[in-house]
């Protein structure tokens, strides 16, 4: 049985952040509210929550896992960023965007895409997302909490108990989510490439491809 913690949106209770980082530190796979939609998170270490997040989500090893960073400085720890990146991220960072970029040593293989070797990072702007990866010190193993089969990603944190209560160790309710994933942009090969729209705006990114 998972546990069910209803945090603030605005402002998240220090208590049971810690609460749940102690979770995640402890191998667990958590629901937790981005910008965007909800996701499924755990440490980026943690192999056994990784594959147990690719069990839940039916992913195969050519999926592009992303990191959820406090902000631009813990970003370039694990990515390659290059000047015109660094100006496109500084204007859209936090926001509902994932990048994808070139991966530096920092981040664990099993999280890049085997060929490729890039990985997805982004920056969320919502208090609750911010306090844990405040608290964290590190990036979240982080996808989209969209169920096999489906399109949108889950939006009621009562479904997601109902649903996923022996799946995962935590479900953060932090009120409805978003129906929508982040956009994403590929930012490995030179220009920006739109991969998915999301409810993050693409057009500044269109306006550069």
């Amino acid at each position: 049985m998972s546990q069910f913690f209803q945090i603030h949106p605005e402002n998240p209770q220090p208590r049971l952040i810690k609460q749940a980082v102690e979770i995640l530190r402890n191998g667990g796979v958590v629901v937790y509210p981005t910008d965007s939609s909800y996701a499924l998170g755990c440490a980026i270490g943690n192999k056994s929550a990784i594959e147990r997040i690719r069990r839940i989500r039916q992913l195969d090893d050519k999926h592009n896992f992303t990191l959820a960073c406090k902000d631009l400085s813990q970003l370039g720890l694990f990515a390659k960023v290059d000047t015109t990146a660094f100006r496109l991220l500084k204007a859209h960072v936090p926001g509902p965007y994932t990048f994808i970029l070139d991966a530096t040593r920092e981040v664990p293989r099993m999280l890049m895409h085997p060929k490729r070797r890039t990985i997805g990072l982004r920056v969320p702007s919502l208090p609750i997302a911010q306090a844990l990866l405040e608290e964290l010190g590190e990036p979240l193993m982080s996808v989209s909490l969209i169920l096999p089969g489906e399109s949108e990603p889950m939006s009621d944190p009562y479904d997601m108990r109902s649903t996923l209560e022996h799946q995962v160790d935590l479900i953060i309710d932090g009120g409805y989510g978003g129906l929508e994933a982040s956009t994403v942009i590929n930012l490995t090969e030179g220009r920006p490439e739109v991969v998915r729209v999301g409810c993050g705006d693409p057009q500044p990114f269109l306006e550069q491809a």
